[in-house]
């Protein structure tokens, strides 16, 4: 098993730059009903890019994010905190967004820890990635980028292209397949202007996968607006919640079913729930929700595209970790593997955490 998960506050401290593989944390901080699938998600998509190469794991959060009191508990024996984070040296990090509560991220209630997540993530890791809310945040931070609010939730399965000349997106192809869930965007004359490379984009959904800004010895920040560790029933499982939300009364419009999701068959059958909660709408309608109808129609057509991504990235940690041990330096050394050639969902669904 490539994958080597330590857990719990008492998890021997990781350095980078050992010699039995690559070390990455994960900072999880989705709320309480999706803490536990992202977690999953993330795992099983770092096993099926980790290939043979060894990857060690250790999970953290930020304990100012809004808990009840059994998710703290749960995280508590699996998680550690900030400041033990603090006090490690990692190759790679992966912090994941969360549900957005406040409408500046810098009122959000954990926002001075995850300004110093970001400080800190910049030199004392090879690379980051910042996923979805957690990569707006972190170019707030750094560079006073605002993100906009969109008129309706940018939410799908989107196709995707390279747009620039880069190892993490070498033989790409033309188009990669990317699962978008969010209220807001970031402008791409604003990241460029501020010495950004946009990496991907998408005609549909805008800023896709970009770069940040390196001085010497900078972590290379990656940010992902999309979620390509999303699993077949993730968006399903969000477009059922938007759905609850709506028959409580607690958002005033019906949601879209997500963009090229659904295939002619479920699409009829989500439009034919939605007539009806048009018309008695009322909060345990949510029951007569024709979930397993709809799960039976799903794929996972982007889950090529994740594990390449994933692929590319690990493969810069471990040529930056050659290059410490050699001394050199070569930062346009070309990632070693080649994008999958084939459907990798297979691999993804089948691995589990632990």
């Amino acid at each position: 098993m490539a994958l080597l998960l330590d857990v719990g506050p008492s998890a021997p401290v990781i350095t980078r730059g050992g010699s039995d593989g690559i070390t990455i944390g994960l900072v999880n901080n989705m709320p309480d009903t999706a803490w536990e699938a992202t977690e999953r998600q993330f795992l099983a998509l770092v096993r099926a890019a980790a290939g043979k190469t060894p990857v060690r794991l250790r999970l953290f959060s930020l304990t100012d994010l809004p808990r009840a009191d059994h998710v703290r508990a749960e995280l508590a024996a699996r998680y550690s905190d900030l400041s033990a984070l603090l006090h490690t040296r990692l190759d790679g990090l992966i912090v994941t967004g969360t549900e957005p509560r406040a409408a500046s991220l810098k009122d959000e209630p954990y926002w001075a820890s995850l300004a110093t997540l970001i400080d800190w993530a910049r030199h004392n890791t090879v690379s980051t990635i910042w996923s979805c809310l957690a990569a707006h945040a972190a170019v707030l931070h750094a560079d006073s980028i605002e993100r906009r609010p969109l008129a309706d939730k940018q939410f799908g399965v989107f196709d995707c292209e390279a747009v620039s000349a880069d190892p993490l997106t070498e033989g790409v192809g033309s188009r990669l397949v990317v699962p978008h869930s969010r209220w807001n965007d970031l402008s791409a004359a604003a990241l460029t202007a501020c010495g950004y490379r946009i990496l991907t984009r998408s005609a549909a959904a805008g800023v896709d996968m970009f770069a940040g800004p390196q001085q010497n010895g900078d972590s290379l920040f990656l940010f992902l607006q999309g979620h390509p560790e999303y699993e077949p029933g993730t968006l399903l499982r969000e477009y059922r919640r938007d759905i609850g939300r709506f028959l409580r009364g607690e958002q005033a419009h019906y949601p879209a079913p997500p963009q090229g999701y659904f295939n002619a068959e479920a699409s009829a059958q989500a439009s034919a729930f939605r007539a009806r909660a048009l018309t008695e709408r009322r909060a345990d309608l949510i029951a007569d929700f024709p979930m397993r109808a709809l799960e039976a129609g799903l794929g996972a057509r982007w889950q090529r595209s994740a594990v390449g991504i994933y692929e590319k990235w690990l493969d810069y940690l471990g040529e930056r970790q050659t290059d410490r041990r050699t001394k050199t330096i070569s930062p346009q050394r070309p990632p070693r593997r080649d994008w999958p050639a084939a459907a990798m969902h297979q691999a993804v669904e089948g691995s589990s955490a632990g």
